[in-house]
Protein backbone atom coordinates (compact mmCIF):
# COMPACT_ATOMS: atom_id res chain seq x y z
CA UNK A 1 0.00 0.00 0.00
CA UNK A 2 1.40 3.24 -0.85
CA UNK A 3 2.20 5.87 1.54
CA UNK A 4 -0.70 8.50 0.61
CA UNK A 5 -3.07 5.80 0.80
CA UNK A 6 -1.80 5.30 4.38
CA UNK A 7 -2.20 8.97 5.03
CA UNK A 8 -4.85 9.66 3.66
CA UNK A 9 -6.74 6.74 2.70
CA UNK A 10 -7.18 4.65 6.08
CA UNK A 11 -5.18 2.15 4.34
CA UNK A 12 -7.51 2.25 1.02
CA UNK A 13 -7.13 4.03 -2.54
CA UNK A 14 -6.64 7.49 -1.19
CA UNK A 15 -7.99 8.66 -4.40
CA UNK A 16 -11.18 7.23 -3.87
CA UNK A 17 -12.07 8.73 -0.31
CA UNK A 18 -14.90 10.96 -0.31
CA UNK A 19 -13.11 13.35 1.95
CA UNK A 20 -10.23 13.97 -0.42
CA UNK A 21 -13.12 15.78 -2.66
CA UNK A 22 -15.53 17.11 -0.24
CA UNK A 23 -13.98 20.79 0.75
CA UNK A 24 -15.84 23.87 -0.22
CA UNK A 25 -13.78 26.66 -2.09
CA UNK A 26 -15.40 29.27 -1.22
CA UNK A 27 -14.79 28.81 2.47
CA UNK A 28 -11.04 26.83 1.79
CA UNK A 29 -9.84 30.60 0.55
CA UNK A 30 -6.04 29.08 0.90
CA UNK A 31 -6.93 26.56 -1.56
CA UNK A 32 -8.98 28.19 -4.06
CA UNK A 33 -5.96 30.88 -4.41
CA UNK A 34 -3.52 28.11 -5.22
CA UNK A 35 -5.52 27.11 -7.96
CA UNK A 36 -6.17 30.01 -9.55
CA UNK A 37 -2.53 31.55 -9.47
CA UNK A 38 -1.45 27.69 -10.47
CA UNK A 39 -3.43 28.58 -13.89
CA UNK A 40 -2.81 32.03 -14.00
CA UNK A 41 0.76 31.40 -13.84
CA UNK A 42 1.20 28.25 -15.77
CA UNK A 43 2.49 29.42 -18.57
CA UNK A 44 5.50 32.56 -17.05
CA UNK A 45 6.29 29.08 -14.28
CA UNK A 46 6.68 27.22 -17.31
CA UNK A 47 9.07 29.56 -19.58
CA UNK A 48 11.12 30.11 -15.99
CA UNK A 49 11.43 25.90 -15.13
CA UNK A 50 11.85 24.41 -18.66
CA UNK A 51 15.31 26.02 -19.63
CA UNK A 52 16.13 25.15 -15.86
CA UNK A 53 15.23 21.44 -16.07
CA UNK A 54 17.47 21.28 -18.92
CA UNK A 55 20.90 22.70 -17.55
CA UNK A 56 20.20 20.43 -14.45
CA UNK A 57 20.08 17.61 -17.04
CA UNK A 58 23.62 17.75 -17.33
CA UNK A 59 24.98 19.45 -13.77
CA UNK A 60 26.43 17.09 -11.00
CA UNK A 61 24.40 14.31 -9.72
CA UNK A 62 24.76 15.82 -6.21
CA UNK A 63 23.39 18.98 -7.32
CA UNK A 64 20.23 17.46 -8.95
CA UNK A 65 19.61 15.22 -5.45
CA UNK A 66 20.42 18.36 -3.34
CA UNK A 67 17.36 20.27 -5.28
CA UNK A 68 15.14 17.52 -5.77
CA UNK A 69 14.93 16.76 -2.16
CA UNK A 70 13.97 20.82 -1.81
CA UNK A 71 11.13 20.36 -3.97
CA UNK A 72 9.40 17.04 -4.03
CA UNK A 73 7.99 17.77 -0.64
CA UNK A 74 6.63 21.18 -1.63
CA UNK A 75 5.00 19.30 -4.95
CA UNK A 76 3.84 16.72 -2.98
CA UNK A 77 2.22 18.91 -0.80
CA UNK A 78 0.58 20.95 -3.13
CA UNK A 79 -0.05 19.36 -7.16
CA UNK A 80 0.62 15.79 -6.56
CA UNK A 81 -0.38 13.70 -9.45
CA UNK A 82 -0.89 10.01 -10.98
CA UNK A 83 -2.30 7.52 -13.04
CA UNK A 84 -5.49 6.06 -12.73
CA UNK A 85 -7.12 3.11 -14.11
CA UNK A 86 -10.39 4.40 -16.10
CA UNK A 87 -12.83 1.97 -14.09
CA UNK A 88 -11.73 3.48 -11.30
CA UNK A 89 -12.19 7.40 -12.50
CA UNK A 90 -15.24 6.39 -12.69
CA UNK A 91 -16.00 5.32 -9.38
CA UNK A 92 -14.36 9.10 -9.02
CA UNK A 93 -17.38 10.01 -10.84
CA UNK A 94 -19.70 9.07 -8.57
CA UNK A 95 -17.98 10.59 -5.76
CA UNK A 96 -17.09 14.45 -7.08
CA UNK A 97 -20.29 14.65 -8.31
CA UNK A 98 -19.57 18.31 -10.14
CA UNK A 99 -17.67 17.49 -13.28
CA UNK A 100 -16.50 20.13 -15.20
CA UNK A 101 -14.45 20.07 -18.87
CA UNK A 102 -11.71 22.82 -18.55
CA UNK A 103 -9.18 24.07 -21.40
CA UNK A 104 -5.92 22.35 -20.86
CA UNK A 105 -3.06 24.75 -19.82
CA UNK A 106 -0.71 22.25 -20.37
CA UNK A 107 -1.72 21.87 -24.47
CA UNK A 108 -2.21 25.27 -24.54
CA UNK A 109 1.58 26.09 -23.45
CA UNK A 110 2.66 23.47 -25.99
CA UNK A 111 0.51 24.68 -28.69
CA UNK A 112 -1.18 21.39 -29.45
CA UNK A 113 -5.00 21.20 -30.24
CA UNK A 114 -7.23 21.34 -27.76
CA UNK A 115 -10.79 18.94 -27.05
CA UNK A 116 -11.58 19.35 -23.40
CA UNK A 117 -9.22 17.03 -22.01
CA UNK A 118 -9.52 18.45 -18.82
CA UNK A 119 -11.94 18.03 -15.80
CA UNK A 120 -12.29 19.44 -12.74
CA UNK A 121 -13.99 17.07 -10.50
CA UNK A 122 -15.46 18.76 -7.41
CA UNK A 123 -18.39 17.82 -4.80
CA UNK A 124 -19.74 21.35 -5.15
CA UNK A 125 -19.61 23.24 -8.09
CA UNK A 126 -16.62 25.44 -8.61
CA UNK A 127 -17.51 26.96 -11.82
CA UNK A 128 -16.76 30.80 -9.92
CA UNK A 129 -13.20 28.97 -9.19
CA UNK A 130 -12.44 28.39 -12.62
CA UNK A 131 -14.05 31.43 -14.62
CA UNK A 132 -12.11 33.75 -12.19
CA UNK A 133 -9.06 31.36 -13.02
CA UNK A 134 -8.82 31.18 -16.66
CA UNK A 135 -10.26 35.16 -16.91
CA UNK A 136 -7.81 37.14 -19.30
CA UNK A 137 -5.32 34.08 -19.29
CA UNK A 138 -2.44 35.03 -21.62
CA UNK A 139 -3.03 34.57 -25.17
CA UNK A 140 -6.43 33.20 -24.16
CA UNK A 141 -6.86 29.42 -24.12
CA UNK A 142 -10.12 27.52 -25.47
CA UNK A 143 -12.66 28.30 -23.06
CA UNK A 144 -15.52 26.98 -25.58
CA UNK A 145 -14.58 23.03 -23.70
CA UNK A 146 -15.80 25.21 -20.59
CA UNK A 147 -19.01 23.35 -19.33
CA UNK A 148 -20.36 21.58 -17.08
CA UNK A 149 -20.57 17.50 -17.77
CA UNK A 150 -22.77 14.48 -16.58
CA UNK A 151 -21.01 11.00 -15.57
CA UNK A 152 -21.81 9.38 -18.70
CA UNK A 153 -20.55 12.33 -20.83
CA UNK A 154 -17.46 12.43 -18.33
CA UNK A 155 -16.83 8.89 -19.13
CA UNK A 156 -17.04 9.04 -22.88
CA UNK A 157 -14.38 11.72 -22.69
CA UNK A 158 -12.00 9.38 -21.09
CA UNK A 159 -12.84 6.70 -24.21
CA UNK A 160 -12.22 9.10 -26.49
CA UNK A 161 -8.81 10.11 -24.79
CA UNK A 162 -8.26 6.37 -24.13
CA UNK A 163 -8.81 5.74 -28.10
CA UNK A 164 -6.10 8.54 -28.73
CA UNK A 165 -3.10 6.90 -26.71
CA UNK A 166 -3.94 9.11 -23.30
CA UNK A 167 -3.39 8.33 -19.78
CA UNK A 168 -5.60 9.45 -17.25
CA UNK A 169 -4.24 11.04 -14.09
CA UNK A 170 -5.65 12.46 -11.08
CA UNK A 171 -4.34 15.65 -9.28
CA UNK A 172 -4.50 17.50 -6.00
CA UNK A 173 -4.66 21.23 -5.21
CA UNK A 174 -3.35 21.42 -1.51
CA UNK A 175 -3.04 17.67 -0.96
CA UNK A 176 -4.97 15.63 -0.27
CA UNK A 177 -7.39 17.39 -1.91
CA UNK A 178 -8.48 16.56 -5.22
CA UNK A 179 -8.94 18.88 -8.26
CA UNK A 180 -8.59 17.17 -11.48
CA UNK A 181 -8.39 14.61 -13.61
CA UNK A 182 -6.40 14.89 -16.45
CA UNK A 183 -6.13 12.73 -20.21
CA UNK A 184 -2.14 13.35 -21.53
CA UNK A 185 0.55 12.07 -23.34
CA UNK A 186 3.88 13.32 -24.06
CA UNK A 187 3.05 14.13 -27.67
CA UNK A 188 -0.19 16.16 -26.22
CA UNK A 189 2.30 18.63 -24.04
CA UNK A 190 1.88 16.76 -20.81
CA UNK A 191 4.36 18.89 -18.54
CA UNK A 192 3.87 16.58 -15.69
CA UNK A 193 5.03 13.64 -18.05
CA UNK A 194 7.87 15.85 -19.76
CA UNK A 195 9.51 16.80 -16.33
CA UNK A 196 9.29 13.19 -15.16
CA UNK A 197 10.63 11.29 -17.78
CA UNK A 198 12.46 13.76 -20.08
CA UNK A 199 14.49 15.80 -17.29
CA UNK A 200 14.24 13.23 -14.54
CA UNK A 201 12.39 15.75 -11.85
CA UNK A 202 9.61 13.73 -10.50
CA UNK A 203 6.36 15.81 -10.92
CA UNK A 204 4.02 12.60 -11.52
CA UNK A 205 4.66 9.12 -9.28
CA UNK A 206 3.55 5.87 -10.68
CA UNK A 207 -0.34 4.39 -9.96
CA UNK A 208 -1.02 1.74 -8.24
CA UNK A 209 -1.26 -1.05 -10.62
CA UNK A 210 1.21 -2.12 -13.22
CA UNK A 211 0.34 -4.21 -16.23
CA UNK A 212 0.07 -7.89 -16.84
CA UNK A 213 -0.02 -9.85 -20.38
CA UNK A 214 -0.39 -13.31 -21.07
CA UNK A 215 1.17 -14.98 -23.43
CA UNK A 216 -1.16 -17.18 -24.13
CA UNK A 217 -3.68 -14.73 -25.64
CA UNK A 218 -1.53 -12.22 -26.61
CA UNK A 219 -1.02 -12.25 -30.66
CA UNK A 220 2.09 -10.07 -30.66
CA UNK A 221 0.37 -7.50 -32.91
CA UNK A 222 1.84 -4.49 -31.30
CA UNK A 223 -0.74 -2.43 -30.76
CA UNK A 224 -0.44 -2.08 -27.03
CA UNK A 225 3.05 -1.15 -27.67
CA UNK A 226 1.95 1.75 -29.98
CA UNK A 227 -0.55 3.26 -27.52
CA UNK A 228 1.63 3.11 -24.22
CA UNK A 229 1.82 6.83 -22.97
CA UNK A 230 5.26 5.35 -21.07
CA UNK A 231 6.87 3.48 -23.66
CA UNK A 232 6.69 0.33 -21.12
CA UNK A 233 5.61 -1.98 -23.75
CA UNK A 234 8.10 -4.39 -26.01
CA UNK A 235 7.45 -7.24 -27.88
CA UNK A 236 9.93 -9.91 -27.27
CA UNK A 237 12.81 -11.00 -29.35
CA UNK A 238 10.89 -13.21 -31.28
CA UNK A 239 8.18 -10.43 -31.90
CA UNK A 240 5.60 -12.93 -30.77
CA UNK A 241 4.40 -11.59 -27.50
CA UNK A 242 4.26 -8.20 -25.85
CA UNK A 243 6.29 -7.58 -22.76
CA UNK A 244 5.70 -5.20 -19.77
CA UNK A 245 8.86 -3.17 -18.45
CA UNK A 246 8.03 -3.38 -15.05
CA UNK A 247 10.17 -0.43 -13.67
CA UNK A 248 8.29 2.01 -16.75
CA UNK A 249 4.89 0.64 -15.95
CA UNK A 250 3.00 3.34 -14.39
CA UNK A 251 -0.14 1.29 -14.31
CA UNK A 252 -2.45 3.72 -16.48
CA UNK A 253 -4.45 0.64 -18.22
CA UNK A 254 -4.58 2.16 -21.31
CA UNK A 255 -2.87 -0.51 -23.19
CA UNK A 256 -6.17 -3.03 -22.28
CA UNK A 257 -7.97 -0.45 -25.06
CA UNK A 258 -5.67 -1.50 -28.06
CA UNK A 259 -5.56 -5.18 -27.06
CA UNK A 260 -8.27 -6.67 -29.20
CA UNK A 261 -7.23 -10.32 -26.93
CA UNK A 262 -8.17 -9.41 -24.13
CA UNK A 263 -4.62 -9.94 -23.21
CA UNK A 264 -4.21 -7.41 -20.40
CA UNK A 265 -4.76 -6.69 -17.03
CA UNK A 266 -4.03 -4.51 -14.28
CA UNK A 267 -2.71 -6.05 -10.93
CA UNK A 268 -1.85 -4.44 -7.65
CA UNK A 269 2.29 -3.20 -7.88
CA UNK A 270 3.18 -4.98 -4.78
CA UNK A 271 1.61 -8.46 -5.53
CA UNK A 272 4.18 -9.00 -8.51
CA UNK A 273 7.93 -9.96 -8.23
CA UNK A 274 10.35 -6.99 -9.35
CA UNK A 275 7.52 -4.27 -8.09
CA UNK A 276 7.16 -1.78 -5.11
CA UNK A 277 4.72 0.67 -3.52
CA UNK A 278 4.87 4.08 -5.96
CA UNK A 279 7.68 5.65 -4.40
CA UNK A 280 7.74 9.02 -2.86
Amino acid sequence: MCEFCTQHGDGKKWYLQAENYAVDLSQDLARREYMIDFVRGFERNMRLSVPLLKALQVAPRQLRTRIDGHFRPRQLADHFGQPVPIEECECIFDIATSITQLPCVCRHFAGTPERGYCLAVTVAPADDVFGEAFRDYASGPDTSAFQRLGREEAVAVLRRAEAEGLMHSVWTFKTPFIGAICNCNLASGCMAMRTTLEFGHKTMWKGEYVARIDAEWCTGCGACVELCPFAAISLDEAGAVAVVDLEKCYGCGICRSACSQSAIVLEDRTSLPGTAAPAW
